[in-house]
This record gives structure tokens, C-alpha cells and sequence, in this order.
């Protein structure tokens, strides 16, 4: 993986050397950066590197990532100049009219949040799955310790196809599939987007994204989700922050918890992001179910785990302190042009 690693990397930088055109530069990116590129690529076969190994795999991806992209942006700046240096002298210009702004597309601030909290959890071995967004009902509640007359499938108000299939309302599918197809050590985070029958107001959709996270193997206790939430937080909203948990009920779960963290914008002091609290609501945990365990044919004598979820959006909403969700869909470029 090393040895891969590296090749990748001189690669991209050889060729980025001798680049003389946009188009180029950003055939570059796309090879190397984009969603299928080569890097990208390498990301998706951290399942096959030693679990023990994959929190200095994951950090050496990131730090390779993060060379390409500032030689990239260099290269780009570099090759504006030449071209705005060709231009002068191949143009007369007419100062007397109006300037033309040259608008760039970037990043939603959904996606921005995202690739934080994915590279956080690269970093400290996680692989990144997905599954279906249309799933069976099985997958998406009976396996999940949810059967047919539970009052939690009541709550979400499903969305269903028919009597077997329906919208998923969660990612945590996506951790049943893993544990039926992949044996303990797991320790994966699944995004997506989920769909529930909720009105649009400024905390809630119809359709939005999850990021939940799965650990499997022998002797994992709660103080191992406690303190991976803490270094998440940690990362995610500064050194500072603090974490809560109160007791929860999550059917999935047991024991469950709901995780608060110190506001980040008052320190916990109080203020209008708070609410005066000096806590802020982020997700939801807990130990898996012994039962849900058994279901995914993993034998709970022998091996634990933990899980946690958080909304995406929520954390886009706290990071860039937005006061409300449907800013994020309704592509008001007053709104998106500040990311």
C-alpha cells in the first residue's frame, strides 16, 4: 500500500511539471483526485490493509491528498499567470470597460462537511461504505431490532415502495449488510441520504443525510465509543470541546445514548447557539444489541460493538452557524457563494 502510495504521488507531481494548459491541470485532478480517481481509488481498498495498520495508512492517503491538491493549486495559479501575462501583451485592452468576474464553482457546504468528518475517521482506521437507498423493510427495521408493530416505525413515517421495500430511513442498513458479509474486526462509517416523512422548516426535510458509524470486535466496551466521540469532537469543532452523554433509548441499541457537546461558540458559558445551555445536541450511540448482533449471524459471547449517528446537515448547520436547513437546498447563490 506504501510502495502504491508513493508511485500515485511522484506520478502526479511528474506530470503536473511539465503542464502547459487548464485542461490538462484538470485532467490531473480528475485522475488522480476525482471520485474515481487513482487516490480515491486506494481510499476505497483500505478494507484490505491490516486493521492495526490502516490509522497510519489512512493519515499517509491524507497527507498525500493534501500535497496534490496545494501543488495543483500552485500549478493553477502559476499557469494564470502565463496566460494573463499572454493576454496583455496579445490584447489591447479597453480600460474603459466594465471588469468581467470570472465566477468558479466549488464545494456545497454539505460536501465541505463531509470529507472533514470522513478524513477524521480515515485517519483513525475507518473504511467508508455505502449501500441502497431503496432498501427492504428487513434490512432497514426487522434487522435492526424493529419488527412489523413497533412504535419507532410509526415515528419515521416511512416512505414505502410496497410492503417489503421502502426508502431507507437511516444509513444503518448499510451496517447490517457489512456485518453479514464481512467478519469482526469491522470498524466502518456509512453515508447517505435518508428519506422521512417530515414537513420542510428550518430543522427538518424530507430527504437529508446520516453518517453512521459501526465498531465490531472482542472486548469493546463503552469507553471505547466515549472516547472515539471525544476525538471526533475534538477534531471536528477544536481541541477544547467536551462531550455529554444522557441515557437514550434506541431500539438497536443497548445501553443507548444521546452525546452533547460544549458549545464552540461560547466555550459553555451560554448564548443564543446554546440556547443559554451551554450544550449542543449532536448524535445519537450506543452499545449494539446482543440481538442485532445474533440476526447479522455475529455471535455476541464472543464479540461487542458500538454505533453512533449524526445528521450531516446538522453539521454543516453548527460549523458554519446557519440558521436554517432549507438555506443548504435552495440553491441561492447569495447563500452557496459564501463557501
Amino acid at each position: 500500500m506504501k510502495e502504491k502510495l508513493e508511485k500515485i504521488r511522484q506520478d502526479a507531481l511528474a506530470k503536473m511539471e511539465g503542464l502547459g494548459t487548464m485542461d490538462a491541470l484538470n485532467e490531473i485532478r480528475v485522475a488522480y483526485l476525482g471520485k474515481k480517481g487513482q487516490l480515491t481509488e486506494l481510499l476505497k481498498s483500505m478494507k484490505d490493509v491490516a486493521p492495526e495498520d490502516r490509522p497510519k495508512v489512512g493519515q499517509m492517503v491524507n497527507e498525500a491528498r493534501a500535497e496534490l491538491e496545494g501543488k495543483l493549486e500552485a500549478k493553477k495559479a502559476e499557469l494564470a499567470a502565463k496566460a494573463r501575462e499572454l493576454q496583455l501583451k496579445s490584447e489591447v485592452i479597453d480600460v474603459t470597460l466594465p471588469a468581467r468576474r470570472n465566477r468558479v464553482g466549488h464545494r456545497h457546504p454539505n460536501t465541505i462537511a463531509l470529507e472533514e468528518v470522513e478524513r477524521i475517521f480515515i485517519g483513525m482506521g475507518y473504511e467508508v461504505v455505502e449501500g441502497p437507498e431503496v432498501e427492504y423493510d428487513y434490512y432497514n427495521f426487522e434487522a435492526l431490532n424493529i419488527p412489523a408493530n413497533h412504535p419507532a416505525k410509526d415515528e419515521q413515517d416511512t416512505f414505502y415502495i410496497n410492503k417489503d421495500i421502502v426508502l431507507r430511513t437511516q444509513t444503518s442498513p448499510v451496517q447490517v449488510r457489512v456485518m453479514e458479509q464481512q467478519k469482526p474486526p469491522i470498524r466502518v462509517i456509512a453515508p447517505g441520504r435518508v428519506f422521512r416523512s417530515d414537513e420542510v422548516d428550518a430543522t427538518h426535510s424530507p430527504s437529508f443525510h446520516q453518517i453512521e458509524g459501526l465498531v465490531i470486535d472482542k472486548n469493546i466496551t463503552f469507553s471505547d465509543l466515549k472516547g472515539t466521540l471525544q476525538q471526533f469532537a475534538q477534531e471536528l469543532f477544536g481541541p477544547e470541546t467536551r462531550v455529554k452523554f444522557r441515557p437514550h433509548h434506541f431500539p438497536f441499541t443497548e445501553p443507548s445514548a444521546e452525546v452533547d457537546v460544549s458549545c464552540f461558540k461560547c466555550g459553555g458559558k451560554g448564548c443564543r447557539m446554546c440556547k443559554g445551555s451551554g450544550w449542543i445536541e449532536i448524535l445519537g450511540c450506543g452499545m449494539v444489541h446482543p440481538k442485532v448482533l445474533r440476526m447479522s449471524g455475529i455471535d455476541p459471547d464472543v464479540y461487542s460493538g458500538f454505533a453512533f449517528g449524526v445528521g450531516l446537515e446538522r453539521i454543516a448547520l453548527l460549523k458554519y452557524e446557519i440558521d436554517d436547513m432549507r438555506l443548504l437546498y435552495e440553491n441561492d447563490d447569495r447563500f452557496l457563494k459564501q463557501f
